[in-house]
């Protein structure tokens, strides 16, 4: 299976290019849960999308894994970015099972199937012993998708300055 080109039930996933920035600006302007996800929410939503793509294509290169675009099979709309991300978590290497969806996509499950998506790409791919996703402790939304995704809190600490559940499944 390739890692940049998956398939769901209704979801497909690609590679991040710079000519989605446009779309994924969506995901900065009137979002109440952008203090979940550890950027600098005072620069302008354009900037940040940049920002977040070009660090994207810059793990491709050098990790062969990232955030992906999400699109919806039926229409091809853009709906925001899933991945998997090698991180560093209190000296051990970690596999975060990630996803961000643009606020008009919440509530239909596509968090939580590009979740499970993303766990079975792993399971078949990647040698590790268990994957994770890190969620600010107050992002209800979040850790309804990873309890969906069979994982358990594993532990709490600090992650880019959030108070964090470290959620995880042991393979």
């Amino acid at each position: 299976m390739n890692y940049f080109k998956q398939v769901s039930e209704r979801l497909t996933l690609r590679k991040l290019t710079k000519a989605d920035i446009p779309d994924w600006t969506a995901f900065f302007i009137d979002n109440d849960l952008l203090k979940y996800v550890g950027v600098d929410i005072t620069k302008n939503p354009k900037t940040l999308a940049t920002e977040w793509i070009e660090m994207q294509l810059k793990r491709y290169e050098s990790q062969g894994l990232g955030h992906l675009a999400i699109e919806t099979k039926d229409s091809n709309d853009f709906i925001g970015v899933a991945g998997i991300l090698p991180r560093e978590l209190n000296g051990r290497k970690e596999y975060e099972i990630a996803y961000s969806l643009i606020p008009k996509y919440w509530g239909k499950g596509y968090a939580t199937e590009v979740a499970q998506q993303l766990k079975q790409y792993g399971l078949a791919n990647i040698s590790t012993d268990r994957f994770v996703s890190i969620i600010d402790k107050n992002n209800v939304g979040s850790i309804g998708v990873a309890i969906k995704n069979e994982m358990k809190v594993l532990f709490e600490t600090q992650y880019l300055g959030m108070d964090v559940f470290v959620y995880g499944i042991y393979l």
